[in-house]
């Protein structure tokens, strides 16, 4: 293998990127976070975690640790925005909501304008186990209000790609993607394998992890994966343990050739990729194993026709246990060991944040590539005491502890590796490299207006504990529109068989989540109702009231007021209808 300075066809550039992570609403923030060496982990008094719903007798034990990787605003969403009723944003899972805004933006990010996202864009995204989705199942209030159906579709990761595709118009490949801790960055690596066979031009990759939106903490227990003191320390002498985060992440990928001809702004390389698996070949089902680690990190720098020796950062996967960074750092000695004592600086993102789970690869993956066109190597939080594996003249390795330049290597490019690592023994490594110059006389893309809003909150399903019954969605009360002649309905409740046409309007403001009269104005569609919607409503009001309402009904181009009153018409074309009409009258 030689050293090429010229990306081949088989580089892919990363032309837009996007997320919120512990700390940071967006990633200005969170870069500014990174070069500072802020650790972003949250410390929540009682009185916080009590407001949030945990008992008492749980937050007051003493191996309660009040710390977490806290994601702020997360209940929030824009709703209008991707065309979701209140009802819908209400059951919609956080990480769903997460990701749809984190798509938008990347797409931005890109230069590309989201209302018409390129050809051929697909999505390859993963997401973690959610306390929301689990509320959603077990309890009856959202099934009730969208029936079963619907509601699985709103808050199972099954759906997390698929919503993407559907709301952004995006037609590549839209595949989920579960590898426990490792899944954003084998979405990545996914995304990268369908962009060199063709099977899609433009990629969206990465992962989310929000299990719960409300502050909380977690039990301490001896010998387990936390830390006792609600700090992580990844490869240094005092590591005791990881801290649980929660995140959102996507990078948006193009084929380094299209992008450098279209003047996409390439914010780093990937030169290469590889995923293993451990196989049998450790201790346990959730250890660790060294060779399934180091045979990740020689398959993908192999990929990029490159050596491992030829890297100057490795962002592990670091997750400050003693046996995890204990055997990672003997799997990346045996992969790294020719690049001579010291010549690679080392840190993990997981000091600063927490372990993301399903997000912490793209959090690791976005900070190696703005170090990369920054030229600027940062500290790992709070690690200031190498471990012993680390000292000594035996290591390629040296911990980054305080910020620095990158210097340019003699014999090409900046260049880096990124490790994640799952449960279950996935192991990805991502080889990274740092943008050539643009192209002369390729003009850069338009910039898209600026739009900030604070979408209004829609909490998160929440289980009561300890029982862990599910109970309502912490939303706004939607206000119902008046009965009677203010709902303004095109006919008068009042003389209506039995109030129909306020049972109507009560079930649509509870379907779609209508806010006031003026709602009525609107068409279904605009009030954010759906095919999935329309069928759980033709059943309710055939159940309700015994009449066969046509499905196609709800797709015509009828405001909600004249949807209402066409439904009232097909209750009196009824024959059965008009009979009991008349016995009512006579009585």
């Amino acid at each position: 293998m030689t050293d090429d300075p010229t990306p081949g066809p088989d580089a892919v550039a990363i032309i837009g990127m996007s997320g919120r992570f512990p700390g940071a609403g967006d990633l200005g923030r969170y870069w500014d976070n990174l070069r500072a060496g802020v650790c972003s982990l949250t410390d929540f008094d009682t009185a916080e975690l009590l407001a949030a719903g945990l008992p008492e007798d749980e937050v007051c034990r003493p191996a309660y640790v009040p710390t977490l990787g806290w994601l702020a605003d997360a209940d929030r969403f824009d709703h209008q925005h991707f065309g979701f009723s209140r009802t819908e944003a209400a059951a919609l899972d956080p990480q769903h909501r997460l990701l749809l805004e984190t798509a938008w933006a990347a797409l931005a990010d890109a230069g590309c304008d989201p209302g018409k996202p390129p050809a051929r864009t697909g999505v390859y995204v993963g997401g973690g186990a959610t306390e929301h989705h689990l509320a959603a199942q077990t309890g009856r209030e959202p099934a009730a209000s969208l029936g079963a159906m619907q509601v699985r579709i709103l808050t199972d990761r099954e759906f997390l790609a698929p919503w993407i595709s559907y709301r952004l118009g995006l037609d590549g490949p839209s595949v989920g993607v579960q590898t426990a801790c490792s899944t954003s960055l084998t979405a990545v690596h996914l995304a990268v394998q369908a962009l060199l066979v063709g099977e899609c031009d433009t990629a969206l990759a990465g992962g989310v992890a929000v299990d719960a939106v409300h502050p909380r903490g977690y039990l301490y227990q001896q010998g387990g994966i936390f830390s006792p003191d609600g700090r992580c320390r990844p490869f240094d002498e005092r590591a005791a343990g990881t801290v649980p985060g929660n995140g959102v992440g996507l990078v948006l990928l193009r084929r380094l050739d299209d992008a450098l001809a279209a003047g996409d702004p390439v914010r780093a390389v990937i030169r290469g990729t590889a995923v293993t698996n451990d196989g049998a070949g450790k201790v346990g089902f959730t250890a660790p194993g060294v060779d399934g680690q180091t045979a990740a990190i020689t398959e993908a720098w192999a990929a990029a026709g490159l050596e491992p020796a030829q890297a100057q950062y490795l962002e592990a996967h670091g997750t400050g246990t003693e046996l995890g960074d204990r055997v990672e750092l003997a799997a990346a000695a045996a992969a790294f060991g020719a690049a001579g004592a010291g010549r690679i600086a080392l840190g993990s993102v997981k000091a600063n944040l927490g372990h993301l789970d399903a997000a912490a690869g793209v959090a690791a993956l976005t900070k190696t590539a703005f170090m990369l066109q920054a030229r600027t190597l940062v500290p790992t939080a709070g690690v200031t005491r190498p471990h012993p594996d680390l000292r000594g003249d035996g290591t390629p390795f040296r911990l980054v502890t305080a910020a620095a330049g990158w210097p340019a290597p003699d014999d090409g490019p900046r260049r880096a590796g990124v490790t994640s690592v799952g449960i279950g023994g996935t192991n990805v490594h991502v080889v990274l490299e740092e943008a050539p110059p643009p192209r002369p006389g390729v003009a850069r893309r338009t910039a898209l207006p600026a739009r900030t809003f604070a979408g209004p909150s829609f909490g998160a399903l929440r289980l009561r504990r300890p029982a862990s019954e599910p109970v309502a969605a912490a939303v706004p009360t939607a206000t119902e529109p008046a009965a009677g002649p203010d709902t303004g309905t095109g006919t008068d409740s009042a003389t209506a068989p039995g109030g129909r046409t306020d049972a109507l309007v009560h079930l649509l403001v509870e379907v779609l989540g209508l806010e006031g009269p003026t709602d009525l104005d609107l068409t279904y569609t605009a009030a954010g109702g759906d095919s999935l919607a329309a069928v759980h409503l033709v059943g309710r009001i055939r159940d309700d009231h015994g009449i066969d309402v046509p499905i196609g009904l709800f797709l015509e181009e009828l405001t909600l007021r004249e949807l209402i009153a066409r439904i009232e018409t097909a209750a009196a074309d009824n024959p059965l209808d008009l009979l009991l009409d008349e016995l009512e009258s006579e009585t």
